[in-house]
């Protein structure tokens, strides 16, 4: 959204901006596919990444600006020494295509548009292209988040808004924390508590959606899916149980429990002797978080983030 901010002011305000985005990136690449830059002759906005590559970038950028009615660039760069062509002068052994593609007034309507989505979290897709540059697509279901053909009428899409959502079920002092957090590293944020009154939930200024639920009819509240992501942090352990038998047989990427050894063990017994297969409680992340020693709820939100982070990457 800031990079989309940052180009409507400039463009608004008469002055030329540029959109820098990674199309494609394959191996250890310092920015990932979508990554973008809005940049203008003294100001940017986002990130294709970061070092030497960035820099060469937003300098081609300001050298487009500075030309009337300059074409889109399509740039592919390697990351290593021994490349034959398009050396990028990192040696991380990744490649990446970038795009520099010169705003103009006219695509103001269509960046608008794109900001509204985002803010309402309605789907669509963002499409640039060599024909039509900037376009809001209406959304297709099972399609790619990204794709990308290249050639002389090369274009990109992707699906606008969060490819990723956590649902944090207990709204206390620990999920105000891992809300914080997880704000930061896209992904749709989703709060459920049985408790109306509870201010960690009222106020909890992170979240992109807060309800309060009934435990017993909690598999109602969540959306399965590949790309869907569960904790559970309730009050207790009786509410944790009751949360996790509604929950075990829903298929969502991630399901996780929060609490000591010795409560997740009695817990996995628990539904031991009431039937569940060893296959079923396998799925069960518990307890959840990497083993950092964390004791506060920021250090517990720090290892269970992390924990997330390494499931999401792997493939």
């Amino acid at each position: 959204m800031l990079v989309w901010q940052h180009a409507t002011a400039n463009l608004r305000a008469g002055i030329p901006v540029a959109l820098l985005c990674v199309l494609n990136s394959v191996g250890s690449s310092p920015g990932r596919q979508g990554f973008k830059m809005s940049v203008t002759a003294v100001s940017m906005a986002g990130s294709i990444g970061g070092g030497i590559m960035e820099h060469k970038f937003v300098e081609k950028a300001r050298g487009l600006l500075l030309q009337d009615a300059a074409a889109p660039v399509v740039r592919h760069q390697v990351h290593r020494r021994e490349a034959p062509a398009d050396r990028s002068g990192l040696i991380c052994s990744g490649e990446q295509w970038i795009l520099v593609l010169p705003l103009h007034s006219a695509d103001l309507p269509v960046i608008l548009e794109l900001k509204q989505l985002l803010r309402a979290h309605i789907p669509g897709q963002l499409r640039l292209s060599a024909a039509h540059r900037v376009e809001v697509l209406a959304a297709e279901p099972q399609v790619p988040a990204y794709a990308l053909h290249l050639g002389p009428d090369w274009y990109y899409t992707e699906q606008l808004g969060f490819q990723d959502h956590v649902t944090i079920v207990g709204g206390g002092h620990v999920a105000l924390a891992l809300s914080r957090v997880l704000a930061a590293l896209e992904f749709e944020l989703t709060v459920l508590d049985d408790r109306p009154g509870l201010n960690t939930h009222l106020f909890n200024p992170f979240a992109h959606h807060k309800r309060i639920v009934r435990y017993e009819t909690l598999e109602r509240e969540i959306v399965a899916g590949p790309r869907q992501y569960v904790i559970l942090m309730t009050f207790g352990y009786r509410t944790d149980l009751l949360a996790l038998r509604q929950l075990l047989a829903l298929p969502v990427r991630y399901l996780g429990v929060m609490g000591s050894a010795s409560k997740i063990t009695e817990m996995l017994d628990t539904l031991r002797e009431e039937g569940v297969p060893e296959a079923t409680l396998a799925r069960i992340h518990a307890p959840i978080g990497l083993a950092i020693h964390s004791r506060t709820p920021e250090e517990i939100a720090i290892s269970i983030a992390a924990e997330l982070i390494r499931e999401r990457n792997t493939p």
